[in-house]
């Protein structure tokens, strides 16, 4: 009986060391659908974060990691039901997710239904860390605001209008940069909007109400387009709105699109990330090592995977537990590197207060992919992101 009763003791227990060897999470994204790209970009910079963040371990705190991947297709119904089922069937201890902003919005309360973290990347309406929040909403990827608040520190005066999609991110984006106008102080008057479906490929209505209302306008006289997938910028230059003294300002987009931009060189606008712009060593790794693995430069939303994945390390070895509480309160106000830099995470809405900057197109591009030149990093500090949400 005494030589049995250690083996006993060991099986009682064997589940429970068995359950706290891995450490499971959940990452969620629109891997098929218009926003394929993106998605791809976050699952790889995720996986290099992870793998950089970990030294190839793929262990934090000697428990091993496990990742699972799902594609909500940038739908809200699937998202949804893809979190529920990571959180409920799969016991993921924290899930990340995902490319579509109505996705997100879609997978909140799940979260909070299931009362497990969930950190949003790379979706940016506002709403998901306002009136949408809860608690156990975080978010690694840019809001809204924040693109707008750095938007408006380029932007000081002239008439503007806005060609957006006609979903949350566009419509949140435009109400955002309204907002931000006004508080910063600028002298830019809006004097219209325009609205298309998100899958929209024939500009030509659209573009002449935009060209209509902004034609006698003081200038300068900037037509900003906010878009998602497949961009309009040079459809919209087609119809030469230089007629009207109208320019483009195309916000900062993937490497592909902004590849097609070169005959706006000059144009200036401002962006998430772009590979050479952050000076430090985690960016050093990511863009050498993306380059030899790629043949090409690390994108924005592959920083933003490695960013949530640098918050999902930081996160997990904090706590030392994958217990949602202990996840919480390890968060709120948490530190942690990514390739941009320091990001926290803010204690009042969880939102992950960052840098942006302020590019200008090159009119000299050595390769393919020297297209822009830093203008200035806008650090977070001249952002002041407002707080949105009832906590």
């Amino acid at each position: 009986m005494k030589k049995l009763l250690p083996l006993l003791i060991a099986a009682a227990f064997a589940p429970a060391i068995a359950q706290a060897a891995d450490l499971k999470v959940a990452l969620i994204a629109g891997k098929t659908g218009a926003l394929e790209p993106y998605a791809k970009e976050t699952e790889t910079g995720f996986m290099m974060g992870l793998e950089y963040l970990t030294g190839g371990k793929m262990e934090i705190n000697g428990r091993k990691l496990k990742v699972i991947v799902k594609d909500d297709q940038s739908k809200p119904d699937l998202g949804r039901t893809l979190l529920a089922e990571a959180y409920g069937d799969d016991k993921v201890d924290i899930a990340v997710g995902t490319s579509s902003s109505g996705s997100a919005i879609a997978m909140l309360p799940v979260a909070l239904e299931y009362k497990k973290v969930l950190i949003v990347e790379p979706a940016v309406a506002d709403a998901i860390t306002g009136d949408k929040w809860n608690r156990y909403i975080f978010r690694t990827a840019r809001s809204s605001m924040q693109d707008a608040m750095a938007a408006a520190t380029v932007a000081r005066s002239g008439s503007f209008a806005f060609l957006a999609q006609d979903y949350a991110f566009g419509r949140d984006a435009v109400k955002a940069f309204k907002e931000a106008l006004a508080v910063s102080g600028s002298k830019v008057k809006v004097v219209h909007e325009e609205y298309a479906p998100a899958a929209a490929t024939d500009f030509t209505a659209s573009a002449q109400r935009i060209f209509d209302a902004l034609k006698d306008k003081p200038q300068p006289r900037v037509l900003s387009i906010i878009w998602a997938g497949p961009h309009p910028m040079n459809k919209i230059a087609d119809m030469k709105p230089e007629r009207y003294g109208i320019t483009l300002a195309p916000n900062g987009n993937i490497l592909p699109v902004m590849k097609t931009w070169k005959s706006f060189a000059g144009t200036e606008g401002t962006i998430y990330y772009y590979y050479a712009f952050p000076k430090n060593k985690m960016n050093d790794w990511l863009v050498a090592e993306h380059m030899k693995r790629f043949k090409a430069p690390p994108d924005m939303f592959t920083a933003g995977g490695f960013a949530a994945a640098s918050a999902v390390v930081a996160a997990l070895a904090k706590s030392a537990s994958g217990d949602s509480e202990k996840l919480v309160a390890a968060m709120e106000g948490m530190e942690f590197e990514t390739p941009k830099g320091k990001m926290s995470f803010r204690k009042e809405d969880h939102q992950a207060l960052q840098p942006m900057y302020h590019f200008r197109i090159k009119k000299e591009q050595k390769n393919e992919w020297d297209l822009l030149e830093l203008v200035r990093e806008i650090p977070a500090s001249d952002m002041p992101l407002p707080i949105r949400n009832k906590r």
